[in-house]
C-alpha cells in the first residue's frame, strides 16, 4: 500500500490548529485515514505555539517531516497576522523538507468541516465574521462524481445583507449567523446552521489530500495568503483627510 502523509497548519483565527493526516491507500476511504490534531485557543500568540504543536504530533504519531508528502495551510481569508504566520511557517518547513505546498481556502475548510460533521451535506454557504460589519463568504456544492467540492461563488467580502443565498437547500457554515443574526438573510433561509464548522487544520488536511492526489500543489516560494479584504488600515494622510472632512 502507498501511504500519503500531509501536515496541515491553520492560524487564520484565534486558534492555533495543526494536524497530521495519513492515508494508507489511494481510495482515501475513511477506514484508511489516521489523524493527529492539536487545536488550541491561543489568541495572538499562535506563532509561538505552532512549531511545538507540530513536534508533539510527530512524536505522538511516530512520523517526521521526512515522512510528509506535502504541507497544507489555511490561506485565508482570516486574520492578516495569522495568515502570514501560517504561510511563513509552511514555507520554512516546505523549503527545509523539499516539499510541495497546498494552499486551502479557510471558507472551503468550513464547508469540508460541515461535511465531516454531517456526511450527507451537499451544499454549503460558508460565512465568517470579517469584523468591520462585513462577512467573508463563498458558496460550494459537493460533486459526488468528482468526489470533491465545486466552487459556485468564490470567496468574497460583503455586508451581511449582500451575501448571496443559494438556490437550493443549504447548510450555513461558520460564525456569521451568530455574529449578525437577522442582518444576514441567509441565516433565515438555511436548511441547517453549523456554527462550529470553522477553519480547522483537520478539514484543511482532508481538502489538501484530494488536491495533492490531483496534482494541485505549488512550490514553497509561491505559497501566499488569500486576504480577500485588500485594506484594513488608513495611512496618516487618509486619517487626516477624513478628520478634515468630518462634520463638526
Amino acid at each position: 500500500m502507498t501511504q500519503t502523509v500531509l501536515l496541515a497548519i491553520d492560524t487564520s483565527t484565534e486558534y492555533c490548529s495543526v494536524a497530521l493526516l495519513r492515508s494508507a491507500d489511494a481510495a482515501d476511504a475513511v477506514s484508511s485515514l489516521q489523524s493527529w490534531v492539536r487545536h488550541e485557543r491561543t489568541g495572538a500568540v499562535s506563532s509561538t505555539r505552532v512549531l511545538p504543536a507540530i513536534r508533539e504530533l510527530f512524536d505522538e504519531s511516530g512520523l517526521s517531516l521526512a515522512d510528509c508528502d506535502a504541507i497544507a495551510f489555511g490561506a485565508g481569508p482570516g486574520s492578516f497576522t495569522g495568515l502570514r504566520t501560517a504561510t511563513g511557517i509552511t514555507q520554512g518547513l516546505a523549503f527545509g523538507g523539499g516539499l510541495p505546498v497546498v494552499p486551502v481556502g479557510t471558507l472551503l475548510a468550513c464547508a469540508e468541516h460541515a461535511r465531516l460533521r454531517a456526511p450527507r451535506t451537499a451544499r454549503v454557504l460558508a460565512a465568517l465574521d470579517a469584523r468591520m460589519d462585513e462577512v467573508y463568504w463563498a458558496d460550494y456544492a459537493w460533486d459526488d462524481a468528482a468526489g470533491d467540492w465545486r466552487v459556485l461563488h468564490p470567496a468574497a467580502l460583503d455586508a451581511p445583507g449582500a451575501v448571496g443565498v443559494p438556490d437550493a437547500p443549504f447548510t450555513l457554515a461558520g460564525n456569521a449567523a451568530a455574529a449578525f443574526g437577522a442582518k444576514l438573510p441567509a441565516a433565515a433561509q438555511a436548511a441547517a446552521i453549523d456554527a462550529d464548522a470553522l477553519p480547522h487544520a483537520l478539514p484543511i488536511a482532508h481538502v489538501a489530500l484530494r488536491a495533492y492526489r490531483a496534482g494541485r500543489t505549488v512550490p514553497a516560494d509561491r505559497a501566499a495568503p488569500e486576504y480577500v479584504r485588500d485594506k484594513v488600515a488608513q495611512t496618516t494622510a487618509e486619517r487626516l483627510a477624513a478628520r478634515a472632512g468630518a462634520p463638526r
